[in-house]
């Protein structure tokens, strides 16, 4: 090959990969489109491709590695981000965190899972049914838990729900033996304390 050859391919390899920052996005369509900006430009509407079953939007500032199909500048694709301001640091070999802007963050250790709500809501929706198996114990630490529905307690062996209980103890009396003159029976009251 020729001198000349060589070093076009070696321009062109070299200008493969760049880095730039995003300075703006659109999650419309199929696939991201982000605007990004290097020393030498100022480029829109660039394809983003992320894993599946992961997305994000990616804040202004981040750090993403361009790459240009064969060496091509107006044809690049975004393959990885990084945002130094937000990156959840100290990870151990072989955990993972997902993580957002605002402090939220889902953590997998070798020790367990932590969620990171960060004085957020978490809401799961439509589940037909929601399992959670624990060994020892669930503990809600909460000044209120509030259920819409029936609560029903040892569920395998047991049909009647808090509410079935409660109902039949609001209803009940008791029968008051001799009591009065004789062997007379008399029924007491209601209790005065509902449940």
């Amino acid at each position: 090959m020729s001198e000349g050859i060589l070093r076009q391919l070696g321009r062109r390899v070299a200008m493969m990969i760049g880095i730039g920052k995003i300075t703006g996005y659109s999650d419309a369509g199929s696939i991201q489109q982000l605007q990004y900006q290097t020393p030498l430009e100022v480029r829109g509407a660039t394809p983003r491709m992320a894993e599946f079953g992961f997305s994000s939007g990616l804040p202004v500032g981040t750090d993403v590695v361009l790459a240009y199909l064969g060496g091509d500048r107006s044809s690049a694709v975004i393959v990885a981000s990084n945002n130094q301001q937000y990156r959840q640091s100290g990870l151990k070999a072989g955990e993972t965190v997902i993580y957002d802007q605002w402090g939220m963050f889902i953590k997998l250790t070798e020790n367990g899972m932590e969620v990171e709500a960060n004085g957020q809501p978490v809401t799961v929706r439509h589940a037909t049914t929601v399992t959670v198996t624990a060994s020892e114990k669930i503990r809600l630490d909460t000044p209120l838990l509030e259920v819409t529905g029936d609560v029903v307690d040892n569920c395998d062996s047991n049909g009647a729900s808090l509410k079935t209980l409660r109902e039949a103890h609001n209803g009940h009396d008791h029968v008051l033996k001799d009591v009065q003159s004789g062997s007379d029976d008399i029924t007491s009251d209601k209790p005065g304390r509902i449940v």
